[in-house]
């Protein structure tokens, strides 16, 4: 028989909650909460469905953060099992959002049934923030709950995020941290014409190709003791009709900045657009920031983390800043440490996503030991 975590992880998996879709995910949630005593409170933002979960009424707010919606599949025949058919093999649990990051939700859930069950009288207030909208556009998720709490005036104190951390071993690294992102479009101009007769045509892609180049190999910055350089990379270039003798008229290109403390939004920009000016050629340039970087230097929460790791796996952890963007970008500026922990991210947003039976438990205990340091029972403290 599945444990509690795996079985309700496999319950979340059933549910086709391709971004930004629920699919109930949050109805069974919240029912598991309520029977905890927490108080519910969906919220609703165009088509994505939050929910704000809270058990307390003051001290330090400890809030799980995370998300019910999935990536799409791509080919399900690509797939050894349904995607959405949870299928355990060789002691991997197969599935969408098996990773990424149902089997933490899930692992959220039931550390904190054990942990309410051993501390009804816990210190502070226990908090869930989970949406349906993290793997799409992020527009009304995340960002509009915590704008709503910051109109209460409702802080968080220590926020962890199950965001599929680990490299090659559950608890090996956490992000206590995550780098911004800035986003760019950008819309070159040529004159369509005859390959035959590029004297009476501007070919775009050969306009742009030499500024792409001094774009790729610029240094924008040498990253300091947390973060790595900023890095630019192309995502998309689109320019041609599709016929082979056509000079395109117009190419677009998309590109990202993951940048550090060392730079900002306004000064990529202005490199950016400098670089810009300087060839010949006419653009039009539209920006996008996704997030701004964010870091837990140290603090009660990543001492729990770090100590709670070692306790029930073992593990020396590393605190890194790398990878994506998560929803801690929205979640740190109002005052809150944000750590990030889950399960190995070998798979995520793959073919055949998997995750770890035995993890899922696994991480279901570190999380109940991270409760109990922080807000463990006021007359018998966990830590």
């Amino acid at each position: 028989m599945n444990s509690p975590t795996v079985t309700l992880t496999e319950d979340l998996i059933r549910r086709r909650s391709v971004t930004p879709d629920d699919a109930g995910c949050l109805d069974l949630i919240g029912a598991r909460l309520e029977a905890l005593g927490f108080r519910l409170e969906r919220l609703r933002f165009g088509d994505v469905d939050n929910l704000w979960a809270t058990r307390g009424e003051s001290g330090d707010v400890f809030t799980f953060a995370g998300h019910t919606d999935v990536v799409p599949t791509g080919d399900p025949a690509a797939w050894r099992s349904d995607p959405f058919i949870p299928e355990i093999r060789d002691g991997l649990l197969y599935g969408r959002g098996a990773a990424d990051m149902k089997g933490s939700i899930a692992a959220m859930i039931t550390a904190t049934e054990r942990f309410v069950a051993a501390n009804p009288d816990h210190a502070g207030t226990l908090s869930f923030l989970l949406t349906s909208d993290e793997e799409g556009i992020a527009a009304d998720g995340t960002v509009k709950v915590i704008e709503t709490l910051r109109a209460r005036g409702q802080l968080i104190t220590w926020c962890l995020v199950g965001e599929p951390s680990s490299r090659d071993t559950l608890g090996d690294v956490v992000r206590n941290g995550r780098r911004g992102s800035l986003n760019g479009t950008l819309t070159v101009h040529g004159i369509q014409g005859h390959v035959a007769y590029p004297d009476l045509a501007a070919n775009p892609i050969h306009l742009v190709a030499p500024t792409l180049a001094t774009l790729v190999r610029t240094k924008w910055d040498d990253g300091n003791a947390f973060y790595p350089p900023t890095s630019f990379q192309v995502s998309n270039i689109a320019a041609g009709t599709g016929a082979e003798n056509v000079i395109p008229g117009e190419l677009t290109a998309r590109f990202n900045f993951r940048f550090c403390t060392e730079s900002t939004v306004e000064s990529l920009i202005a490199r950016t657009t400098a670089i810009l000016d300087g060839a010949a050629f006419d653009y039009e340039l539209d920006w996008h920031v996704s997030g701004q970087p964010f870091l837990t230097a140290g603090g009660a929460l990543l001492d729990a983390v770090r100590e709670s790791i070692r306790e029930t796996l073992g593990v020396t952890v590393e605190a890194s800043t790398g990878g994506g963007t998560s929803d801690g970008r929205f979640i740190a500026p109002i005052g809150a440490e944000v750590v990030e922990l889950g399960p190995i991210n070998a798979t995520i947003h793959k073919v055949d996503e998997c995750v770890s039976v035995a993890d899922l438990d696994r991480l279901s205990a570190t999380y109940e030991r991270i409760l109990e340091h922080l807000v463990g029972d006021k007359k018998n403290p966990g830590s």
